[in-house]
Formats: C-alpha cells, sequence, structure tokens
C-alpha cells in the first residue's frame, strides 16, 4: 500500500515529458488557443480524421486538458480519460453512452440527487430506472430486469457512506452483460481505484478534491480506450461539456497537494467522527474510515484511506433540532458541496421532505459535514457548544 501511495504521489506531483520541454517553467503553460494551425491542407484533413490524439479545435483535444486527463487516467490505473465542464457532465456522458430507448438503469443505494434527476429526465426518451436501497448481492441481484443495461453506483454511497462490495457488483454485471458506472468523488483515485475491482466507467466531480480550492467547476470520465474513443464522437463532441485549459490548470495545480491535502482531511475527520460518536446528543455516525462504524471492515477491502465527507444523526432528530444545530455552527459555514480546505454543513432534511428521506432510509436528524483542513480542535469545539 506504501508504494502504491508513493506511486501516486509521483502522478500527482511530476510534469509530464522532459525538464526541458517547457523551458524550465516550473508550472506547465496554458495552451488557451481555441485552435491549431497547419502547414498544409493535407495536414488539416489528415488530424481531422483522429481528433483525441491530435491538436485541432480545443473543444475535442487541448494540450492542458490532456496533461491533466494522462494524469487522472495514470492515477485511476486506467487506459483514458477525458475532463469534462462538470461532475454532471460527465456522468451524463457515462450514462448516454451506456442506454438506449427502452433500457433500465439499476440504481444502488442513495445517490447524488442531480444523478437521480438525470435519470428522471431520460424518462422522456422511455429509459427507465429504479433504486435499491441496500448493499446486499442478493438484493441488488434480484432487482435486475430484463432490460437493464446498467448497474450505477457510488460508493461510500450518498449520505450514509454504505460500502459496496464492488468486485461482487462488477461481477454480477459483467455475467449480465451490464455496463457498471461508479462515481468516485468521495475517496479521489487517491483512495480508491474502482478500475482495478472490474468497474466499467469511473466518474468523478473533479470540483471537490482533485481542485480542492472551491474555485473551479470540472468532471472527469475514466475507462477503456475503446469506451473513450466511442465516447469522444459522441457524447463528449456533440453534447459539448468539455473543459477549458484554465479550469484544466487549476485542477493540474491541485493535483499538486492531493496527497497531502487527503492525508489531512482524513485526521481531521477521523477526530471528528471519534468526537461525535462519543457524543450524548449523536445517535450514529456515518464515517468508514471510524474503526467502529458497521463499514469499516469492508471499507479496508477497497480504500487505502478516508476523505473528509460523513454524517451524523442526533437522537429523535427532526427539521426543527436540526436547523438549531447547523444554524448555531460558526466554524462550519452553511453551504453545498464539498472537498475544499473549509469546512461546510448542511442537511438534506429542508423541513417539507422528511417523508422522503424516511422511503429513502434516512434519518430526518441526518446533518451532513464537510471536514476541512483547519484544526481539528476547532472545528470540534464548533460542534460541542452546538450540540449543548
Amino acid at each position: 500500500m506504501k508504494d502504491t501511495f508513493l506511486e501516486d504521489q509521483r502522478i500527482c506531483t511530476d510534469m509530464a515529458g522532459s525538464p526541458d520541454e517547457f523551458e524550465g517553467a516550473v508550472i506547465p503553460p496554458v495552451y488557451g488557443s481555441t485552435l491549431f494551425t497547419f502547414g498544409s491542407f493535407e495536414e488539416l484533413t489528415e488530424a481531422e480524421k483522429n481528433q483525441q490524439s491530435r491538436y485541432v479545435y480545443s473543444r475535442g483535444t487541448n494540450p492542458t486538458v490532456q496533461l491533466l486527463e494522462k494524469k487522472l487516467a495514470a492515477l485511476e490505473r486506467g487506459e483514458a480519460c477525458k475532463c469534462f465542464s462538470s461532475g454532471m457532465a460527465a456522468i451524463s456522458a457515462a450514462i448516454l453512452s451506456s442506454v438506449k430507448s427502452g433500457d433500465h438503469v439499476l440504481c444502488i443505494g442513495n445517490l447524488y440527487f442531480s444523478t437521480l434527476e438525470l435519470l428522471n429526465y431520460l424518462k422522456k426518451f422511455q429509459v427507465d430506472h429504479s433504486v435499491v436501497y441496500s448493499t446486499k448481492l442478493a438484493d441488488i441481484e434480484s432487482a435486475i430486469r430484463e432490460n437493464t443495461a446498467v448497474i450505477y453506483i457510488e460508493s461510500p454511497t450518498d449520505t450514509k457512506f454504505e460500502i459496496i462490495d464492488l468486485e461482487s457488483v462488477s461481477g454480477l454485471a459483467k455475467s449480465r452483460g451490464i455496463t457498471s458506472i461508479m462515481d468516485n468523488s468521495w475517496a479521489t483515485p487517491l483512495f480508491q481505484k474502482p478500475i482495478l475491482h472490474g468497474i466499467d466507467l469511473v466518474v468523478h466531480s473533479a470540483s471537490k478534491y482533485i481542485g480542492g480550492h472551491s474555485d473551479v467547476i470540472g468532471g472527469a470520465l475514466i475507462a477503456s480506450q475503446t469506451v473513450l474513443d466511442s465516447i469522444f464522437k459522441s457524447e463528449y463532441l456533440l453534447q459539448g461539456g468539455v473543459m477549458g485549459p484554465y479550469e484544466a490548470s487549476l485542477l493540474l495545480r491541485g493535483m499538486r497537494s492531493l496527497p497531502l491535502r487527503m492525508l489531512a482531511h482524513q485526521e481531521n475527520a477521523l477526530k471528528v467522527a471519534s468526537f461525535l460518536s462519543g457524543h450524548d446528543r449523536v445517535a450514529e455516525v456515518h464515517y468508514p474510515g471510524l474503526p467502529q462504524n458497521k463499514n469499516h471492515s469492508s471499507a479496508k477491502k477497497y480504500f487505502s484511506g478516508y476523505s473528509g465527507l460523513m454524517s451524523f444523526e442526533l437522537k429523535n432528530g427532526a427539521y426543527n433540532e436540526v436547523k438549531g444545530v447547523i444554524n448555531r455552527l460558526r466554524v462550519f459555514k452553511i453551504g453545498v458541496s464539498w472537498g475544499s480546505y473549509e469546512s461546510l454543513v448542511l442537511s438534506p432534511n429542508y423541513g417539507y421532505n422528511e417523508g422522503k428521506l424516511k422511503k429513502e432510509g434516512i434519518s430526518p436528524g441526518i446533518i451532513r459535514l464537510s471536514v476541512g483542513l483547519g484544526d481539528a480542535g476547532v472545528l470540534i469545539d464548533d460542534l460541542d457548544q452546538a450540540l449543548e
């Protein structure tokens, strides 16, 4: 595991090519050009045949974006990567490339709400979906239909952070000719590598830990070269959700510090989770890195580390209690998203949707924390006073 982490550190921090490639510059240049010219018309027409490996127009391939893609593919241990303008653009490309009218998508556990909104939107094209709120293989297998084309997962799952047995699920999918797609944003490719466990397509919201500074939106999709060649020609070029070179340069900056930041997020999160697990107002802490967590033994099989995103449940919690705790926090700021240096707090309980949460197996008293890079003692003190 240590050797793997050292290799990942090298991938994140090394520049591509020889030291002289960028005239000795410490930071690779940003290729802001929208187009690239050729010495002859014959060269242009030849390059047009393979825009994925030739620089023609930056909606296809750009040197700065391509450098980021190569690093992410190597870090994930995948054959190839394409970067998108957002995580949802990457998710959309992954799903749309894998389904046709009449197909069914099976979702396992709680998912990011926008992913489910996309699947609801696809009903207008006769693409159906269902959700099985269980991580047991028997329950997953029984939920597969004759027309199931995709099994879509997050591991850990959204909100409750349950662990899915990737090898069992990917093996089941392959035996049925089903494509497996996984959102790996929580762990990042540094701490979990789903492709090594048989997952076909891996997506990331690069806006989270990969960026790490709350100043760039982006997404990534890692898969085999064959799959991405197909996606490049259709879902990538034609839908237009492509990443720009300036966004790619910010994500390359984020990758250089990714290993150190993730270790710091993990250290802080373990301290916060340990504090919460012993608090008399807290019913349960959902963080797979916590040794006493019910998912910890499963997590050790797949994770080499843990991020800073977790949730906890208040005892007898309801909207007023949730709202009160959140509003009393001072260091944790109220905001969506996660994965950056700041510490954030949020709840899926908006006061009018408790019935929906219960249907999805989520306690109305749940509060989500994104533990940032501040002093863990200060964060714990903030939680302590808010829970009083």
